[in-house]
Formats: C-alpha cells, sequence, structure tokens
C-alpha cells in the first residue's frame, strides 16, 4: 500500500507540472503542446488507474473490520504476555512470537491503515498504549530473554515508540517505578551491551531541548526530498522532561553510576569519531587517485553512520551536562576532574578536526557523494557548542575559579597542537567567552600566548579592564620570534609602557589607539619622547 501511495503521489505530482507547463506554452508552439497534451492524458489515465487501485486496497485489505480483528490480536497478545510474565523465572520459556506478534500489530496499526480509520476510534487504545509502553519498558532489558534477535526487536520498538508525541506520553503514563527502572537500564555502560539503539533513544528523549536541536531535518538537507516521511528519525522533536527529570535524579544519586554511564560514552565517542577520521581519509585518498575509481557504497554508509552516531554521543554528552552538571563541576565527587579532562580532550580532537579551513574533513564534505549527505559541520559543530555553553555557565554560577580551570584546561589542550591551529582557535575561544573569564583565569591563560605573537595583540584588547597588576606580571613573555615587546596594560593604571624596538613602529598605532582615552598626559609625553 506505501508503494501505491507514494505513486499517486509522484503521478499527481507530475500532472500538476505538465498543466503548468501547459499554462505557459506559447500558442506558436504548436509542437510543444502537442507533445505537453500526450503527457497530460498519459498521466491522467496512469493517476485514475493507480486511485483506483489505492481505492480497492483501502476498502478490501485495510478495512475497519481488519483494523478490529489486528487490534483484538495486540490486546489479546499484551494481556499473554502480562499473565506469562507473573510467572517469574518460567517467563524465559515463553515463545517469541508473543512479542513479535505484539510489536507487529502495532507497527501495522499505525502505518498500513489510511487516516479515514483512526486508531484513536478504538476502543480502550489509550489503555492498550500504556499496556504496551509498560510492556516494551520493562522487557527491553529483560534477563529473562536471551534471543538475540528478539532483544534487538524489543530495543527497535521501544526507540520507535518515544519518537512519537503520542507514543511517549504513554510511555510517561506508566508507574513511576516502571519509568525509573527504564531509564537506569538505559543508563547502565555502554561497553555491557549493545548500545547504538540506547543511546537514541536517550537523544530522542532530548531533542528539542539541545544548543540548535529544535529541527526536524538538517538544515542543509531540506531542499532533499526524503526517502519515507514517517521514518522515526523524521518525526517532529518532543522531549520528555519528565524522563529527563528521572535520568537526573539517578545520576546525581548514583555517582558510580554517574562514572561508569559517562565514561562509557567517552569511550565510544572517542571509538566512533577515530573511526569516522580514518574512514574519510581513505574515501579521499580514493578520491585524489588520478585513475577512475568508485568509491565502495558500503564503506560510505559506514563511514555516515559513525558519524552520527559520534554527533548522537556528544547530544547525550550535553543532555547530562545540562541536567547533571555537577558531575563535572563538583569537586567533591572522585571522578569529576577526571571526566572534565577527558571531556576538553575529547572536544579538542572534534574540533582539530573539523573547523580547520581545507582540512581533511572540509575537503570530503565539499565532495558531496551519495551517501554522506548527513555528514556536514553543522550537526556536530552546534553539539560541541552547546556542551562548552552549558560548561561555562554552570561554572560562572559555581564560582570562578571552575571557570578558570575549565579555560586552562582546553587552552592547554590547544597548545598541544601546532601554532597555527592555535592562532586560528584560541582567539575565538577566548574572544567569545571574555565575558565569563577573570582576572584569575586570565593569568592562567596569558602565558600561553608566547607561542603566538599575532594572537597575544588580538587578545590584549577585548581584556584589558579584566587585567589587574598582579595579572599583567604574565604579559611580559618575549619569544625569539617576537620583533615587538608587548604593553603592560593594568586596570589600576593609566600609564602603558611602551617598550618597542626599532621594527615595531607599525605596532604601536595598532595596539594603542584603541587605548588612547585612558591615557594621561605623562603618559602621552613618554609616548611621544619614545
Amino acid at each position: 500500500m506505501v508503494v501505491v501511495s507514494d505513486d499517486v503521489h509522484e503521478y499527481a505530482v507530475a500532472l500538476k507540472d505538465t498543466d503548468e507547463k501547459i499554462a505557459r506554452c506559447p500558442k506558436q508552439r504548436e509542437d510543444i503542446l502537442e507533445e505537453l497534451v500526450k503527457s497530460q492524458k498519459v498521466f491522467t489515465e496512469k493517476l485514475n488507474h493507480l486511485s483506483r487501485r489505492l481505492a480497492w486496497i483501502n476498502a478490501t485489505i485495510y478495512s475497519k473490520d481488519k483494523m478490529l480483528d489486528i487490534y483484538w490480536l495486540l490486546r489479546v497478545c499484551i494481556r499473554s504476555i502480562e499473565h506469562m510474565d507473573r510467572t517469574g523465572s518460567l517467563f524465559a520459556f515463553t515463545p517469541e512470537f508473543y512479542l513479535n506478534v505484539a510489536m507487529n500489530s502495532y507497527s501495522a496499526l499505525k502505518n498500513y491503515f489510511s487516516p479515514s480509520n483512526s486508531m484513536d476510534e478504538l476502543p480502550g487504545y489509550e489503555e492498550t498504549l500504556t499496556q504496551l509502553a509498560a510492556l516494551l519498558a520493562k522487557h527491553f532489558a529483560d534477563p529473562r530473554i536471551v534471543g538475540t534477535d528478539i532483544k534487538d526487536s524489543l530495543m527497535q520498538a521501544l526507540a520507535s515508540y518515544v519518537c512519537y508525541h503520542q507514543s511517549l506520553q504513554a510511555v510517561e503514563r506508566i508507574p513511576e517505578e516502571q519509568r525509573v527502572a527504564m531509564m537506569k537500564n538505559l543508563l547502565a555502560p555502554y561497553e555491557q551491551r549493545p548500545w547504538a539503539q540506547t543511546n537514541w533513544i536517550l537523544v530522542r528523549l532530548w531533542r528539542g531541548c539541545g544548543f540548535g536541536y529544535r529541527y526536524t531535518r538538517l538544515p542543509h538537507l531540506l531542499k532533499i526530498k526524503p526517502e519515507d516521511a514517517n521514518l522515526p528519525s523524521l518525526q517532529k522533536p518532543c522531549p520528555s522532561f519528565l524522563l529527563q527529570k528521572h535520568m537526573a535524579d539517578l545520576l546525581s544519586r548514583d555517582k558510580e553510576m554517574a562514572a561508569s554511564f559517562l565514561n562509557s560514552v567517552l569511550n565510544q565517542l572517542n571509538w566512533a569519531f577515530s573511526e569516522f577520521i580514518g574512514m574519510i581519509q581513505e574515501i579521499q585518498q580514493a578520491a585524489e587517485r588520478p585513475e577512475r575509481n568508485f568509491v565502495d557504497t558500503r564503506q560510505l554508509k559506514v563511514c555516515a553512520t559513525c558519524f552520527d552516531l559520534s554527533v548522537s554521543l556528544l547530544r547525550v554528552l550535553e543532555m547530562t551536562v545540562t541536567l547533571v552538571p555537577e558531575i563535572f563541576l563538583d569537586w567533591t565527587r572522585p571522578s569529576a576532574e577526571l571526566l572534565l579532562r577527558r571531556l576538553a580532550q575529547l572536544l579538542n580532537q572534534v574540533l582539530n578536526r573539523v573547523t580547520a579551513e581545507r582540512n581533511l574533513f572540509d575537503r570530503v564534505v565539499n565532495l558531496r557523494l551519495p551517501g554522506l549527505e548527513s555528514v556536514d559541520h553543522y550537526p556536530i559543530l552546534v553539539a560541541v557548542t552547546g556542551i562548552l555553553v552549558r560548561i561555562l555557565v554552570d561554572c560562572e554560577m559555581q564560582g570562578p575559579l571552575l571557570t578558570s580551570q575549565f579555560s586552562a584546561y582546553l587552552c592547554l589542550l590547544l597548545t598541544s597542537q601546532p601554532s597555527s591551529y592555535l592562532s586560528l582557535r584560541l582567539p575565538v575561544f577566548l574572544l567569545t567567552f571574555s565575558p565569563l573569564l577573570t582576572s584569575q583565569s586570565f593569568s592562567y591563560l596569558c602565558p600561553l600566548a608566547s607561542q603566538s605573537s599575532a594572537y597575544l595583540s588580538v587578545l590584549l584588547l577585548p581584556l584589558s579592564p579584566l587585567l589587574t597588576s598582579q595579572s599583567s606580571s604574565y604579559l611580559c613573555l618575549l619569544t625569539s620570534q617576537s620583533s615587538a615587546y608587548l604593553c603592560l596594560l593594568t586596570s589600576q593604571s593609566s600609564s602603558y609602557l611602551c617598550l618597542l624596538t626599532s621594527q615595531s613602529s607599525s605596532y604601536l598605532s595598532v595596539l594603542l589607539l584603541p587605548l588612547s582615552p585612558p591615557l594621561t598626559s605623562v603618559a602621552l609625553r613618554d609616548r611621544a619622547s619614545t
């Protein structure tokens, strides 16, 4: 039925386009008009044939009576599974087809029947939806179910269930202890089980709340028609604040579970992003070969999957940082500093690979290969930005010391990269977040400027009000590559000591002109004599 519906839509669009062309066709071009009329006749006949076929399918196969029969079968399976669940360990011997039939019946009711036969009109539909939600929430991680296929089917069914607003509300209506148990199973360490679907469920619960994460489709893909608009991944964001609250409570109370969960997320992010970088290197090498060659479609699909996994893992980190910032910022927790360091290292790795102009990532994105449509700068950069913004905002609320420590972590990591990377990335970071930096945090950052003389001249201008006499001592940093001494700026004194060499006269006008209003007459005379 889905194929027939798609064909009807395509022929309807083609017929409408042909009618518009006939209306615009000049009367003197009778040959073109004749061909357009023939096309219009063909499209009309085909559309009438498909419309009759679709009406016949709706009237005979997907009728109201058949819908009631499938709904009855769904309720019977749910009651049978609930009864067998009460037997305890004997539930392990339950035939798998009960669970399969229940999930397939719900899928058929949701996807195959026409809108004229609405599920909302079924008797007791809301209660049945809640019972099915309780079944999926309880058994997707049930240790009594050992079959790999049925466990994957239950996980996929729950992932699809939380993508739709109506079914997500059914999950929120189940008893609280079942909701908490479900979230606890979702927060188990990723190394012990297949984690991709679990991570996808957490992402769907967060989608609509993250930084730049309220879109249904990626912005650069809006002009491309999706293959199936009914896919769970293409549904409108519907975050669950109730389940987010359960997650925050669990991670706040259980410190060991929080540390193990975040370590597993960071491990998987490191693996997924490293695999992605290795794959795009192979793709780039294949594309640059002079002989004609084709990149394996399967390799492109795996590469895009690794990228999507990296973005979804970053979104889970953003979710955790937003809901439970004390995991990273509460220094009474033994794992807080280690987690913050690991997070800064991974964010630096992502920025290093993604943001540099004309690097490997940028070249592969510009190739626009089929299969890599989802690989773009926007999804991964907004996820990283969301994490940085939340940590800096929460650091400022906790106190200036935490802000300075996180800034120092990130900047020390940035200085481990080549100097060209430092001069491009670190000024952007500092200029963006300079209102959050204090004189104490600035004292950590000043020694880093010794690696880039050009960088420091840009950095000092917006941050000069933050300097004190104590932090200004860090600014006397001379490098062998620098041809100019830097001005000693303080917030307590209006005098600026200009130590310039004969080669740096042009630098004086750039640095001091924006700061000329605070200069006193004594300072002006000193500058003139110099």
